[in-house]
């Protein structure tokens, strides 16, 4: 698992695809020292950056392009051809790739986080942020690990349901909400923090529960699709 979890990481790093992750956490952190320094209330600035802006675009944004790239572009170019011909169980290639996703994602998004959440609230805010951004990162990275190996637009599927689902049907019918990973990141951040800064109605229970199904359900699926693979890198 080492030595997948080394490949995967030399193989993110390597491309290109890793200097997409930069810009959007370098203008959520920009964003919040700017108006911090500018002295505009952390009421006005502080839901739409920290929620709109990280928690709704960010924090799920890195998740898929280092979700869908950490097997999927193996896929694509046919080398993992080489990993699929290797004595090894599928959960053993699976585990490491999405543990590689999950962390990237989560340092990067993370970071970010933790400091606005200091400028606009307390130290308290930024810790909520970091670790409820971290579970989410772990369920986006389940979610999109699993779509790049069940179908060929992973990236497609991947902002149809940040966009879409979560982003335009999550502000106007409420019953999304509960199929909505940015809206556990929410409620976990706010029961860890309460704040008025952020708000969802969704329960913290509800929250936990979907987390933990969304991440375990999603890895099992991803398993069960690099089971069906071929030597030749195809779904039979």
């Amino acid at each position: 698992m080492s030595t997948i979890t080394w490949i995967t990481a030399r193989g993110l790093f390597g491309r290109r695809r890793f200097l997409l992750l930069l810009p959007l956490p370098l203008v959520l952190l920009g964003l919040a020292v700017l108006c911090r320094s500018l002295g505009v209330d952390p009421g006005e600035w502080g839901p739409p950056v920290l929620v709109g802006l990280g928690l709704a675009v960010v924090l799920p944004v890195v998740a898929l392009i280092i979700g869908t790239g950490v097997l999927g572009a193996e896929i694509d170019d046919g080398t993992v051809v080489h990993i699929l011909t290797k004595p090894l169980p599928r959960w053993q290639i699976v585990l490491p790739k999405l543990a590689v996703a999950a962390g990237v994602t989560a340092v990067t998004v993370a970071v970010p986080l933790y400091v606005a959440g200091v400028l606009a609230d307390s130290v308290r805010l930024g810790l909520a942020l970091a670790a409820s951004a971290t579970l989410g990162a772990l369920a986006y990275s389940a979610l999109f690990l699993a779509l790049s190996l069940v179908t060929r637009r992973p990236v497609l599927l991947g902002l149809v349901y940040v966009l879409i689902w979560e982003g335009l049907l999550g502000n106007f019918v409420s019953g999304t909400k509960v199929l909505s990973i940015q809206q556990y990141v929410i409620a976990l951040a706010d029961r860890l923090a309460p704040t008025g800064l952020l708000e969802t109605t969704v329960s913290v229970p509800v929250a936990s529960v979907m987390t933990a199904l969304v991440s375990i359900g999603f890895t099992v699926l991803a398993i069960d699709r690099l089971r069906s693979f071929s030597v030749a890198g195809e779904t039979s």
